[in-house]
């Protein structure tokens, strides 16, 4: 059974993109090593938004044939937003994910997993950025809903987590507030993990 991870640089992590059996060093490895008796792949690209998954959908992820797909991606559709002006309004990303949603389920894909975006502001500015990011989320918990999907909640738990370390936890989880440190990847993947286990 193959199981494909997407997304952008928190699923990326890393990997050698032109070896397919390189998965990075993020949680999409430590999943990877879990079920190690499955075949699992990971097509995250540093820096990709919603448009950018849309764009190569059937090569890096329909040509794969998965039975079981796992999408993370929103918190880079924010960030431009504020690191070079250039926004992705809500609608147009909540339009671009529940188009590639409904083709994964049209190429007969099994299982799907929706991870929404998160963020642990590490500064006072990036606080700002839940006014971008909020709305993702709940775009992507509509679209969860609305086409019968899993989904996985990644900000609270990452907040809560975060807050149970102490002043500095978000920076222990992500020390930028969005790429995870190792213990922030162990986070997501024993929450994956957790999830994909349970159904």
């Amino acid at each position: 059974m193959t199981i494909l991870l997407t997304g952008d640089s928190i699923t990326d992590a890393g990997r050698d993109r032109s070896d397919l059996a390189s998965r990075g060093s993020g949680y999409a490895a430590l999943i990877g090593e879990a079920l190690a008796n499955e075949t699992v792949i990971n097509t995250g690209i540093s820096g990709n938004r919603v448009i950018d998954l849309q764009a190569r959908w059937d090569e890096d992820v329909l040509a794969h044939a998965p039975a079981v797909l796992s999408i993370m991606i929103g918190i880079n559709d924010t960030w431009r937003r504020y690191d070079s002006d250039d926004p992705t309004h809500a609608e147009a990303y909540a339009t671009g994910y529940r188009e590639i949603v409904a083709r994964a389920q049209a190429a007969g894909v099994e299982r799907i997993i929706l991870i929404e975006p998160f963020l642990l502001p590490v500064t006072d500015e990036q606080w700002a950025w839940r006014e971008d990011l909020d709305p993702k989320i709940q775009a992507v918990r509509r679209i969860a809903a609305e086409l019968g999907t899993e989904y996985l909640a990644t900000d609270g738990p990452l907040a809560q987590r975060a807050a149970s370390l102490g002043p500095a936890g978000a920076s222990s989880l992500a020390h930028d507030g969005v790429h995870p440190t190792p213990e922030g990847h162990q986070f997501l993947a024993d929450l994956w993990l957790a999830a994909y286990r349970r159904a």
